[in-house]
C-alpha cells in the first residue's frame, strides 16, 4: 500500500474519514497517489481558458458562485486561501471539509464584510467534515441536512433558497479504504437525488462541492488502474450518471466535452499537483433548464491552499 499523505492519515486515523492511501493506483513500476506516478511521467498540464462573461444569447452573467474544498478551514486561512476569495469575489461561497462547526470557525472569516450572512454545518464528531454557505444577501431560507437522520450526522449539506434557485452545497462521502462504506455511499447518492429533484420541482438548483467521483474516463489521470478505487467505481459513475439522466447537467462538460486533464483534486504525495496527476472530483450540477444562463465554469488549478483547488460558476439570471 502506498505511503499515506499527512492528510489521508489524519483523516483516517484521527478524524474517522476513510484514509485515502488506498484511492491512488498508478500503472505497474509507478508508486504514489491517487492516480499518481512516480518517475519520469510528464506533465499534462490544463489552461483555464479565458472568462466566458457572456451566454450564447449575449446576457452578462451577473451572478457567481465559487466552491472549494478546503481541507480543513483553519489551515487554509493560514495558506491564504482567505486573501484568495477576497480578490475573487463571488457572490456565494461554498466550503467543503471546513472540520470544524460554526463555533470554530476562525474569527477573520466571520469578520468579513463582503459576507455578512453565513451558515455552517459541523459533524457531530469534531475535526470532521463539515461544510458552509456564505453569501452576500441574505437567502431566502437555509436548511441543514438531506432529509434523512441517519446520513445528516456528518454535517454535508446545505440548502440555500435564493429569488432565483435553489443553491446546494454538498460534500460528498467517499467509499473508505477497501469500499468499506460503498453501500452507505450508495444510499447517500440515492438521497441526494431525490433531494435535488424534490427541490427541481418547483425552482431551478444549482449544486456545487466535492462529490467525490470522477465520472468520465477524461476525469483521472489513470483511469484503467482505478477501476476499483473510491470516486472511480461503476457504482459511483453510474449514480452520477443517473442524476444528470434527472434533469441535470455538469455544467463544466457541458461547455467543455472532451477537454483533458482539467482536475480538482491532486494527492499530497510525489508532487502529483507539479505533475498534474489528478482527478475532477468538483462539480456544478445545474438544473437542464438553467442551461441558456450558464456563461462559464472555470478551474482555478493555480490556486493553492488545499489538495483540491477551487472552482466557479458565471450565471446570467
Amino acid at each position: 500500500m502506498p505511503k499515506r499523505s499527512r492528510k489521508e492519515a489524519a483523516e483516517g486515523e484521527e478524524e474517522g474519514e476513510p484514509a485515502r492511501s488506498h484511492w491512488p493506483q498508478a500503472p505497474a513500476g509507478r508508486r504514489g497517489g491517487r492516480g499518481q506516478a512516480e518517475g519520469a511521467e510528464p506533465a499534462l498540464l490544463y489552461q483555464d481558458p479565458p472568462l466566458r462573461e457572456v451566454t450564447p444569447g449575449g446576457q452578462r452573467f451577473n451572478f457567481k458562485v465559487t466552491s472549494w474544498n478546503v481541507d480543513g478551514l483553519r489551515a487554509w486561512v493560514r495558506k491564504g486561501g482567505l486573501q484568495w476569495v477576497q480578490e475573487d469575489a463571488p457572490d456565494v461561497l461554498l466550503l467543503q471539509e471546513t472540520k470544524c462547526g460554526g463555533g470554530q470557525v476562525p474569527p477573520e472569516l466571520q469578520r468579513l464584510p463582503q459576507f455578512p450572512h453565513q451558515f455552517w454545518a459541523g459533524a457531530a464528531r469534531a475535526g470532521y467534515s463539515g461544510v458552509g454557505l456564505l453569501a452576500r444577501e441574505r437567502p431566502i431560507s437555509v436548511t441543514h441536512g438531506i432529509g434523512d437522520p441517519s446520513l445528516d450526522a456528518e454535517g454535508r449539506i446545505l440548502t440555500a433558497e435564493l429569488p432565483s434557485l435553489f443553491l446546494v452545497c454538498a460534500y460528498v462521502p467517499n467509499s473508505g479504504r477497501g469500499l468499506t462504506r460503498l453501500a452507505e455511499r450508495q444510499r447517500w447518492d440515492r438521497a441526494l437525488r431525490a433531494h435535488l429533484t424534490r427541490l427541481d420541482a418547483s425552482k431551478p438548483v444549482l449544486l456545487g462541492g466535492d462529490l467525490n467521483v470522477a465520472y468520465e474516463e477524461l476525469d483521472l489521470r489513470h483511469p484503467r488502474a482505478n477501476r476499483r478505487s473510491p470516486g472511480f467505481t461503476n457504482e459511483e459513475r453510474e449514480a452520477f450518471g443517473e442524476l444528470l439522466g434527472g434533469g441535470f447537467i455538469d455544467s463544466f462538460r457541458f461547455l467543455y466535452p472532451g477537454v483533458p486533464n482539467a482536475f480538482t483534486f491532486w494527492t499530497y504525495l510525489g508532487g502529483a499537483r507539479g505533475r498534474n496527476v489528478g482527478w475532477r472530483l468538483d462539480y456544478f450540477v445545474l438544473s437542464r433548464r438553467l442551461r441558456g444562463a450558464l456563461c462559464d465554469c472555470k478551474i482555478r488549478n493555480q490556486v493553492l491552499g488545499s489538495d483540491h483547488c477551487p472552482i466557479s460558476i458565471y450565471l446570467a439570471l
